[in-house]
């Protein structure tokens, strides 16, 4: 992309006095001259997040093109110069992300393949923290909804609103007045994935209807592989990878039934924050 520079010029205006104003202009690439590329970095990678790509080389406001099929909204930042260009885009993509370079022919200028770490997400509990390691390749669309209502603080106060021991811990949808939340629209079931309901792994709560998942979520507490198959599956898409003992403190706590709620907390058990860490 052909940067916009300022050429100072006298001109001399009408009916008056002579001045001197910049004027800008746009400089025709010279086609003897071709850009080169040193270097090609980025900054800390975080799925679904928007990361930073600088190119260094010589000769840059002669034109380049950066692409990366796995990084959406691939924009550049103002303020480029012949050796330094930087660029914008968010990661859709855990692993390998090639980022590739190229001049206005089309020749690749510079290759890199910066490697996405999977998701983590930690939720702080009134009963300790617990880090859980989201799944994007296996279940793309639970995982991106996930994080919709996490980047919202949608969980802050919210409480786990059933827990049944031998079973699951269920939180993400009622406070502790067991007040429903409004949520987002409900998603695509995505069973099967490859991902079963084991121990520590987390899941999206739903009625009988399969495309009815919004935000409630379980944790299984023991490996529950039936519901891959029960009612259509139960779709699982992340993993605690620290702080089950997090987990098997709030599904040790005493429950009680409510109106309509069965296994409820005596003592509420409440998400203080659910923040993406990685």
């Amino acid at each position: 992309m052909a940067a916009t520079v300022l050429l100072g010029s006298a001109i001399t205006a009408c009916g008056g006095g002579g001045s001197t104003a910049d004027v800008p202009a746009t400089p025709t690439p010279n086609p003897t001259v071709s850009a080169t590329v040193s270097g090609v970095t980025t900054d800390t990678l975080m799925y679904s997040k928007v990361t930073k790509v600088t190119v260094t080389g010589q000769n840059l406001d002669q034109g380049i093109a950066v692409t990366a099929a796995s990084c959406t909204g691939m924009s550049e930042q103002a303020g480029g110069t012949a050796s330094v260009r930087s660029y914008s885009c968010t990661a859709n993509v855990s692993g390998a992300m090639a980022i590739v370079v190229k001049s206005p022919a089309g020749a690749t200028l510079a290759t890199i393949s910066p490697v996405v770490p999977a998701p983590q997400v930690t939720i702080s509990t009134s009963l300790g923290d617990m880090v859980i390691e989201l799944y994007p390749a296996n279940a793309p669309l639970t995982v991106n909804n996930f994080l919709k209502y996490v980047s919202s603080n949608f969980y802050t106060n919210l409480i786990f609103h059933r827990t049944v021991p031998g079973f699951v811990i269920q939180g993400g949808g009622l406070d502790a007045a067991l007040k429903e939340s409004a949520t987002n629209p409900a998603i695509k079931l995505e069973m099967p994935n490859g991902l079963s309901n084991l121990r520590g792994t987390i899941a999206m709560a739903r009625t009988e209807v399969l495309d009815s998942a919004t935000s409630q979520f379980f944790i299984n507490t023991v490996d529950n592989t039936r519901l891959d198959t029960a009612g259509g599956g139960y779709a699982v898409f992340g993993k605690v990878v620290t702080g089950l003992r997090s987990v098997d403190a709030i599904v040790a706590v005493p429950t009680k039934s409510v109106g309509d709620y069965d296994n409820v907390p005596v003592t509420p058990v409440t998400i203080l924050s659910a923040t993406q860490t990685r």
